[in-house]
């Protein structure tokens, strides 16, 4: 159980990891890959896939620290 719960944990960070590198303060998704709007200085609601991908990013960063917590009650 505990090596599932491990690899659980890994699959948990590499999915946070991805969802903060896709997220590109400033901007939206179309210049995260090269596209250009200009005028990044304006600040613009979340709609779309960038809300859904600033909520799975809290999401995940919530059950990534419960688990963490349980794996360090786990271990004692």
């Amino acid at each position: 159980m505990d090596k599932t719960f491990s690899i659980i944990q890994i699959i948990i960070s590499i999915l946070l990891i991805i969802s903060i590198l896709l997220q590109n303060k400033g901007a939206g998704l179309s210049d995260t890959f090269g596209g250009g709007g200009g005028g990044g200085e304006t600040y613009h609601s979340k709609r779309g896939f960038e809300k859904f991908l600033s909520r799975a990013t809290v999401a995940l960063a919530i059950v990534f620290l419960a688990m963490a917590i349980i794996s360090l009650s786990m271990s004692k």
